[in-house]
């Protein structure tokens, strides 16, 4: 199990760009971490990973896998001492992969690496079979160029699955294929999921991904967790009016409206976050207090959690 507590992302001015994010992915389950571009996303993952810039730090909070805290480890800190069990699907495995090595060789150097017990080659073709690469032999052979987008994406998935990861994080890995491809690859993941029972944190901005993917959504804005609900509940009625403002914006096949809905204004810059609650100043609902001060903890039905002074639907204080 992978367990995020109170995670604090700064600048190395000292600026927080993530504040207070927690959440926890099972073995087996999938949970969607979703909101707009610039909302912290990518940024959470690239912590759980070690893989943060030098300008960025964590500087609050705990990450542990398996009870084994790994916050401020490096991935080779991770590997060398066997809690290198997270691994990550880029959005574009065309910038992932390199184009002037076969794709086998790419696969065997992350099973050396990772799997030394294994056979590189043989485990190599066993991967490209799981991930539903036809004529696996061949294609070990074939360079990133020679393949479509959605094979590269199983490319990467196979590459990632090398580790025999715990937990896998798939940051937007399906927004450059057509919607058939981005089907396949959503089916290929869930199965792996249910199959490997491997922990998926699947990070979109597509609501529509989340709804035939998830268990778990944790919506982010600004750097926070604004809510965190199960999927059918969420949908049904979410708490925070910025949920609900993303779900507006979802195109309405029998809507005769010519345009489609959106946010007023934009999100913040990471260096001028509004105090209280980020989201006020594009909130319809948002008063004087929701200006200043700490947001309170408000719980629905069904397990809902949203940091908000004006739910949608009425809740209880945590």
């Amino acid at each position: 199990m992978l367990n995020v507590e109170n995670l604090v992302v700064s600048l190395r001015s000292g600026i927080p760009i993530v504040r207070n994010v927690s959440f926890r992915i099972e073995p087996g389950e999938i949970l969607a971490l979703v909101g707009e571009s610039g909302s912290g996303k990518s940024l959470t993952s690239l912590a759980l990973m070690g893989l943060l810039p030098p300008s960025i730090a964590i500087t609050g909070g705990r990450i542990t896998l398996d009870g084994a805290e790994i916050t401020h480890l490096a991935p080779h800190q991770r590997v060398r001492r066997g809690c290198g069990k997270v691994a990550m699907i880029f959005q574009e495995p065309m910038t992932s992969l390199n184009p002037v090595l076969r794709i086998g060789e790419q696969i065997e150097e992350a099973i050396r690496m990772h799997d030394p017990d294994s056979v590189p080659a043989e485990r190599a073709l066993e991967l490209l079979d799981m991930v539903r690469i036809p004529d696996a032999a061949h294609q070990l052979r074939a360079y990133p160029h020679e393949l479509s987008g959605g094979m590269r994406q199983r490319v990467m998935i196979a590459i990632a699955l090398a580790c025999r990861p715990e937990i896998l994080i798939a940051d937007e890995p399906t927004t450059a294929l057509d919607v058939t491809v981005q089907r396949q690859v959503l089916g290929l993941i869930r199965d792996l999921c249910e199959r490997l029972g491997v922990g998926v944190l699947f990070i979109t901005h597509d609501l529509g991904v989340v709804a035939q993917l998830s268990e778990r959504v944790a919506v982010m804005y600004a750097g926070v967790l604004v809510e965190t609900a199960d999927v059918v509940p969420l949908f049904r009625a979410p708490l925070h009016p910025y949920t609900a403002g993303l779900m507006a914006c979802l195109p309405d096949p029998d809507s005769d409206e010519p345009h489609m809905a959106t946010i007023p204004g934009s999100a913040p810059r990471a260096d001028a976050i509004p105090d209280g609650c980020p989201f006020a100043p594009r909130c319809p609902r948002a008063q004087s207090v929701c200006r200043s001060g700490t947001l309170p903890l408000v719980r629905g039905a069904e397990g809902q959690a949203a940091r908000c002074h004006f739910p949608l639907t009425e809740g209880a204080l945590a």
